[in-house]
């Protein structure tokens, strides 16, 4: 793995920087928050006190105006003033509430709680008791920091899934720049294979061992001409179904121990599809494999091709020791295995030949401790 010192370095400053920003954002609107919060109180103590002189205007001499204009001119802040003898009215909430004695008196707790009452008086006598909550707008600037840190948090999660995409497709390139190399690779030797192949013919051996030897360079030819074209889109022709997955069985039952039962049955004579020989040759190995895997090497494996109106399935079923229910999903991700040694590439593979070059779909049929049935499904071509 290459470790960059000066990535790390700038990502642990990004994300300190991040923080402090967001921190900021809190405290500055915490901080206009209460500052706001002040200002109302004030205003609603010049509101009391303007209420006051006009209560004892009929008594003394005309308090003027000003008080009349600060009475009309709050119109946002909800209020609800109690007389000395228990009477009440409603400011700023809706009118026919005005008589409801449950409403006022749970507005009432409710502004209690948001703020302190505050009392009346002229020349120390109490005339009444003011309850007042949030106004509209404060109400709003309360949930900001709320909104403020959803939308962060939206923003950050849009950013985490870029890089991280862009990350997977960084891999993607790395892995079939790979696959592409190794397929280089095996070509140099493969030629010689071929060429010391043709040399034996010449000598007084057995014909049959020279027939096997060929059978295994076309094996490696075809698995040379996998791993070339990964990281390209294949090219789809249309084949028979049935005879592109018997030859696949066929190589693989020839090869494996016989501690494993092979049988194949297909319900139909035939099938076409639009398929890529090789690639589709390459799923049913990984999945026959998967299965002697998880038989350990001993039990059955069986394939069988059926109809399903314009698709075919063709199910591989092992006598294995089963797929937890949890686990049907995640078994085709990359880097997901239950063995001790392996990538966990064999079914994601399969998922991503089937599903994005031939359009199908694969599956865990049906999965238990008596054996697992897997499920490939392509589009019939009439």
């Amino acid at each position: 793995m290459n470790f960059n010192p000066k990535k790390k370095v700038s990502n642990i400053f990004l994300l300190i920087a991040s923080f402090v920003i967001v921190s900021l954002i809190l405290w500055n609107t915490n901080s206009f928050f209460k500052k706001f919060k002040e200002e109302e109180r004030h205003k609603m103590e010049i509101w009391a006190t303007a209420h006051s002189e006009l209560s004892q205007a009929s008594l003394e001499e005309d308090p003027g105006d000003l008080p009349i204009k600060v009475f009309q001119n709050n119109k946002s802040t909800p209020m609800i003033l109690v007389n000395r003898d228990g009477s009440s009215k409603i400011h700023n909430l809706p009118k026919d509430k005005a008589g409801d004695s449950v409403f006022i008196r749970r507005t009432i707790a409710k502004f209690e709680k948001e703020n302190q009452p505050i009392v009346i008086d002229y020349l120390g006598e109490e005339l009444a008791t003011l309850y007042y909550g949030n106004s509209e707008v404060l109400n709003k600037l309360k949930y900001y920091p709320l909104a403020l840190l959803l939308i962060i948090f939206l923003f950050a999660t849009v950013i985490y899934f870029f890089f991280r995409t862009s990350k997977a497709s960084e891999q993607n390139k790395l892995w079939a720049g790979m696959a592409k190399e190794t397929a280089h690779q095996i070509g140099t030797p493969l030629s010689s294979l071929l060429g010391w192949n043709e040399l034996l013919k010449t000598e007084s051996i057995n014909p049959e061992i020279t027939k096997e030897i060929e059978k295994d360079i076309a094996r490696l030819e075809t698995i040379t001409e996998r791993f070339s074209k990964i990281g390209s889109l294949p090219t789809l022709d249309l084949h028979d179904i049935v005879v592109e997955t018997k030859s696949a069985f066929d190589y693989l039952e020839l090869r494996s121990s016989k501690l494993v039962q092979f049988s194949f049955h297909s319900k139909v004579e035939n099938a076409t599809v639009m398929l890529n020989p090789s690639l589709y040759q390459w799923t049913i190995e990984n999945l026959v494999k998967n299965g002697i895997d998880a038989m350990r090497g001993k039990g059955n494996i069986a394939i069988e091709i059926a109809k399903h109106s314009n698709y075919v399935h063709i199910l591989v079923s092992d006598s294995g020791h089963g797929i937890p229910r949890s686990n049907h999903q995640t078994i085709f991700n990359p880097g997901v295995t239950s063995k001790k040694r392996g990538w966990g590439l064999g079914l994601s593979l399969v998922k991503r030949i089937v599903e994005e070059y031939h359009k199908g779909k694969v599956k865990v049929l049906s999965s238990n401790k008596q054996g697992t049935i897997m499920q490939i499904a392509l589009q019939i071509i009439e």
